[in-house]
């Protein structure tokens, strides 16, 4: 339960101030902007990293456990408990999100709390498919760069740093776009809480995030050497 509850809160956080900080600054217009938004999106990364990595590996993410699991890195129970986990963090994090910003003189549903969107709801007007290719390559990207980080313990101790600054690289390119899912736990929770068009896109940003992640694991397993090669 100790992995499970690290996951639950580390996804609480990665939602409640990454997307806190974009809703309450105004989005890509207001005083963050893009790199500052992106920024908090990998500085919450790197902070939960260190704060949960030795418990539960801080995945908080279904993308990551999906891969972690094709690859072997974890068994069909935990993946369930993770991904219930990661979801139920973003949920609440959201809705706490939506309390605190009900105390304060903003429209939370104007600020959207953080929800990802194509067509109205992307600032470039994206449609449906670019937004899936688009959350697709940025999460097959992103997840990519945790496999191979983790991969070996000569990295390993450097691991939430390169996994935070990667996770601001491809934000700093699918804000304009989606807004940058990456990630369904992070983007169900807004989505639930604002309504509307966000809510009714959403899956695209449950699905396309796995599918990315689906393909980063599965390239990764090619890419790795077989036990059979290593003895040899």
């Amino acid at each position: 339960m100790k992995k499970y509850a690290a996951e639950f809160i580390g996804t609480f956080a990665l939602v409640f101030f990454s997307c806190g900080a974009a809703a309450i600054s105004g989005g890509i217009d207001g005083k963050l902007g893009i790199l500052g938004i992106a920024l908090i999106f990998g500085l919450s990364i790197v902070a939960m990293a260190y704060a949960i990595g030795h418990i539960s590996g801080c995945h908080i993410n279904p993308a990551v456990s999906l891969a972690v699991l094709i690859n072997r890195g974890m068994k069909a129970g935990d993946f369930i408990g993770y991904v219930i986990a990661q979801f139920a963090g973003g949920i609440a994090a959201a809705a706490l999100l939506k309390a605190v910003i009900g105390m304060t003189s903003l429209d939370a549903a104007a600020t959207g709390l953080g929800a990802d969107g194509f067509d109205k709801l992307s600032y470039v007007g994206l449609n449906m498919g670019g937004a899936i290719l688009v959350e697709i390559i940025l999460t097959f990207v992103f997840v990519l760069t945790i496999l191979g980080v983790t991969s070996s313990d000569k990295t390993s101790n450097i691991a939430g740093i390169v996994i935070g600054l990667s996770l601001t690289f491809v934000h700093i390119l699918g804000i304009p776009l989606t807004g940058t899912s990456v990630n369904p736990a992070r983007s169900l929770g807004p989505a639930l809480f604002t309504g509307g068009d966000a809510l009714s896109q959403v899956w695209v940003f449950i699905a396309a995030p796995l599918a990315g992640g689906l393909l980063a694991a599965l390239l990764w397993k090619w890419f790795k050497p077989s036990k059979a090669k290593k003895k040899s």
